[in-house]
């Protein structure tokens, strides 16, 4: 094994931790979010990078789908399943009528409003447990210091 290939098995087994990290707290808060309010993660995701944008509660399409990491087909998909639920809307934009924008209605307000102690509690909870896993505990521990090191992703 040369040092090229150390170096490279480093960052693969860092990755592996780091996935290994995110499938449990996505499995927890799957089933948390599922449980409470029939909603999938990334649906939640959704509904919460709506809600953050000041006064608005609206994101133009291509910027919703890099707020939840999905293609634009897979957004197009999300965005009509909370639309037929009342969670958000699609408006035109004035300025570009080309332009649409996903906007989260006061349902889906009112709903993320009511589950995000779920998601929270879940998260704690799926931290803590993983943080009993020695290869994850360094990492866990770093979790708060990653949202404070970056912009918020939206």
């Amino acid at each position: 094994m040369s040092v090229d290939d150390g170096a490279i098995e480093v960052q693969a087994q860092g990755w592996r931790i780091l996935a290994a990290l995110h499938n449990r707290i996505e499995a927890e808060l799957e089933r948390a979010l599922r449980d409470a309010a029939d909603l999938s993660v990334v649906e939640f995701t959704m509904l919460s990078v709506l809600s953050r944008q000041p006064g608005s509660w609206h994101l133009r399409m291509q910027q919703v789908s890099r707020a939840t990491a999905l293609s634009p087909s897979a957004t197009t998909r999300l965005v009509t399943r909370l639309e037929k639920r009342g969670l958000l809307r699609r408006v035109l934009c004035e300025d570009d009528r080309r332009g649409i924008y996903t906007e989260l209605t006061q349902a889906g307000a009112d709903l993320l409003a009511s589950v995000q102690p779920v998601h929270d509690q879940a998260l704690t909870k799926a931290l803590q447990d993983a943080r009993d896993v020695p290869e994850l505990a360094l990492l866990v521990d770093a979790v708060p210091a990653l949202a404070g090191s970056s912009p918020a992703i939206a």
